[in-house]
């Protein structure tokens, strides 16, 4: 489904649109029309001393074609020109066959720090018990155990500290379509008993781990030469890839113009952004050195082919989706079955956010764009009409002017 000129309509055409496409039911159509927030009393409920709730923007990225399939992404970001990008990565990608994306497992990982003992000793001692451990956790979830998931693997290891050796006992998870993160505490502090009995050991901490290194997403789509710009176009950003894979300056830059795309959907859907943002730069340094989360090449054809692989825990079950009437919304928009393929659509938008900002990078310059998405947010901040708003923004933009002192005086001669 291709959607003309959506950044031209009004936004009841534009919710027009999104109803058509999710099928959403009248009610559903309301909470957008409102900006369906949580209330007070919901938030009061979530967290310690409320006084109020906070909002962002909500937008629409248009022409995501992933794994064959049609998306109308929500975006929850203030930045200006994120959705933007996004969309017209999408529509370049497109013409190759847009996305290709996989997400093979949904593994989270459990840690249970074991004190006061002769690691490579016990080591052994639990992997000789680890069915008793995996029964013993998988008691704890009996939803999980009776749709095939739970635990399924429990690993040993060894690190050195300042105080010497230590043993850390590992629960392999697979949460399915959760995020995963209560199951898993819950499994690691219910066998923590049972493996200090094995190990003659003191259990301490009892954790699950943000580095997701058992879900991760990769993927990789083809974008047009020439609808880039040509070829010298294509060996420029080839060449900035390169810049960010080897400094560690320019590649947090980089890989937070990858995050810009990733945790704004992640926002509209109600994931663990905190988690998310930890995991990706970790796994950003796997090597030993900070690097780029994408990889940018050329093919025999002369286009530009973008790889990029990172871990991502995400759900569609339990968590904030629950609670929060927007999230839920979102994520129908979304058409997702399962929190792999929302996973795929997460990542596929952080690649083509980063596609659209080393292309700017790499030839008018980040500012262009976004400085005309600016100069209309300054002009909003002066006090102009919506219908003043682009003429003050124009003008500031043809000037070479763009301040909020600008904008006033403009304001003031109208």
């Amino acid at each position: 489904m291709t959607i003309s000129k959506f950044f031209e309509k009004n936004r009841k055409e534009r919710i027009d649109e999104v109803v058509k496409f999710a099928n959403l039911s009248s009610e559903e159509r309301q909470i957008l029309e409102n900006a369906g927030g949580i209330g007070f009393d919901q938030a009061d409920k979530m967290v310690e001393n409320a006084i109020g709730t906070f909002s962002l923007p909500l937008g629409i990225a248009t022409n995501f074609l992933i794994n064959d399939k049609e998306y109308l992404v929500p975006m929850v970001i203030e930045e200006p020109s994120v959705i933007a990008a996004a969309s017209k990565a999408a529509k370049i990608a497109k013409l190759h066959g847009g996305f290709t994306m996989q997400n093979k497992e949904s593994f989270s990982i459990g840690q249970i720090q074991i004190v006061n003992v002769n690691a490579k000793e016990a080591g052994p001692k639990v992997l000789q018990n680890s069915n008793q451990i995996l029964e013993l956790a998988n008691s704890k979830s009996q939803t999980l155990s009776k749709i095939g998931k739970g635990a399924k693997e429990v690993w040993c290891k060894e690190i050195s500290t300042d105080f010497g050796p230590m043993l850390i006992v590992e629960l392999l998870i697979d949460v399915g379509d959760a995020m995963g993160a209560n199951v898993t505490n819950t499994m690691c502090e219910g066998v923590a008993p049972l493996i200090e009995k094995i190990t003659g050991g003191k259990a301490l901490l009892k954790i699950l781990s943000n580095y997701s290194t058992r879900r991760l997403v990769s993927g990789s789509a083809i974008f047009d030469k020439e609808e880039l710009g040509g070829e010298n176009i294509v060996d420029n950003i080839v060449l900035a890839f390169q810049f960010a894979n080897n400094d560690e300056y320019r590649a947090v830059t980089h890989n937070k113009g990858i995050m810009n795309g990733i945790i704004a959907v992640a926002n509209a859907t109600g994931q663990d952004n905190r988690a998310i943002e930890a995991g990706v730069h970790a796994y950003a340094a796997k090597s030993g050195k900070y690097r780029s989360l994408t990889q940018w090449y050329k093919d025999k054809n002369g286009n530009l082919v973008g790889k990029i692989e990172v871990p991502l825990s995400v759900g569609i079950v339990g968590g904030i989706i629950n609670v929060h009437p927007m999230a839920k919304v979102c994520t129908k928009i979304l058409q997702i079955q399962s929190a792999s393929e929302l996973a795929c659509v997460i990542v596929a938008v952080g690649l083509a956010q980063n596609l659209s900002a080393i292309r700017a990078l790499a030839s008018e310059g980040i500012q262009k764009g976004h400085m005309k998405l600016h100069a209309r947010n300054l002009a909003a901040a002066a006090g102009a009409s919506p219908e003043q708003i682009d003429a003050i923004a124009s003008k500031m933009v043809q000037e070479g002017r763009i301040s909020i002192n600008r904008a006033k005086e403009l304001l003031e001669n109208q």
